[in-house]
């Protein structure tokens, strides 16, 4: 009887080295990389995907539209500004409390807007809202991994 090892499905090929990509000191691993880039994608499509079927008027998912692009911009450069101030890097005052404020406004924007929407059922409202927070998140988490990866690669 032939030995299972003889099968050449079940051969491995053991002589062939293994290529290992080297993970620099803090840089985030490609799982978690990916992992913000899906959200990230998922958040951004749920929410676009939603208000093109949405039956409400032009304009107001012309504000919709605005307030994600508004929010997202906000989140990544106030993530940036903390950063900045974190590793002593110059960040003004004013830049740094604008970039507070932008962000507040946009998630105030998208609440009052939500609450006073008619045309949009209960459940809409918190897929949209969800959606958002979603993409600020993942907007926030991949600018972070973009940084840290240029720091690890630096160090180098």
């Amino acid at each position: 009887m032939a030995e299972m090892n003889d099968n050449p499905l079940l051969k491995r090929d053991e002589n062939k080295p293994k290529i290992k990509v080297e993970r620099k000191e803090g840089e985030p691993t490609a799982a978690f990389k990916g992992a913000s880039w899906a959200a990230l994608v998922v958040g951004v499509s749920a929410y676009l995907i939603g208000l093109f079927n949405a039956t409400m008027e032009l304009n107001e998912k012309g504000y919709y539209f605005a307030v994600l692009v508004f929010g997202l911009y906000a989140a990544v450069s106030l993530q940036k500004a903390v950063r900045d101030r974190e590793e002593d890097i110059p960040v003004s005052g004013i830049y740094y409390g604008l970039s507070w404020f932008a962000l507040i406004v946009s998630i105030s924007l998208m609440a009052i807007g939500l609450y006073n929407a008619g045309s949009i059922i209960l459940s809409e409202k918190g897929f949209y809202g969800m959606s958002f927070v979603l993409s600020l998140f993942a907007a926030i988490t991949i600018q972070k991994n973009i940084r840290d990866t240029q720091n690890a690669r630096e160090r180098d």
